[in-house]
């Protein structure tokens, strides 16, 4: 059974208000992430790796100036059908909520999961993204390893 839409309403809200366009239906993912170009797609969810690691990282991460053409996300526990389809195209991975993948032309050359969002914080989940993209960006499979030169992050507090 689907969680209260009005419960996850703020979950949502935190990656809409950073430019992600929602997703409800596997056709809306097969449109969105089928295009030419790179896709950011977040399966977002309730847990708190979600809150405290994922969408703060995300949020971080889309300021780079290499991030992916489109930004969407879809709910896990809410958007079934949606979270089902987009979890198809992280092929070679079993399912994770929240996960984070970059798709190129419908491919996936990055994928960051729950397992490995637990172990960062915020900041390194924005590196982590920002790395990745610029690998993206430059056609090659991301690896991301290493600092992501083009994104600024605010001073630890």
């Amino acid at each position: 059974m689907p969680y209260d839409a009005r419960m996850i309403q703020p979950f949502r809200d935190e990656l809409t208000q950073a430019g992600f366009t929602e997703l409800h239906t596997a056709a809306e993912v097969d449109a969105s992430v089928t295009q030419k170009g790179t896709t950011l797609v977040v399966v977002n969810s309730v847990c708190g790796c979600a809150a405290g690691q994922a969408r703060p990282g995300v949020a971080l991460a889309v300021k780079h100036p290499l991030r992916p053409e489109r930004l969407v996300t879809v709910f896990a526990g809410q958007d079934l059908e949606a979270t089902a389809r987009a979890r198809s195209y992280f092929t070679g991975a079993s399912p994770s909520s929240p996960s984070i993948g970059i798709l190129r032309d419908g491919k996936l050359v990055y994928l960051l999961q729950r397992h490995e969002i637990q172990m960062m914080d915020a900041r390194a989940v924005a590196l982590a993204l920002g790395a990745a993209f610029e690998a993206a960006a430059g056609g090659g499979a991301a690896v991301a390893s290493t600092p992501a030169a083009g994104l600024e992050l605010p001073a630890r507090v």
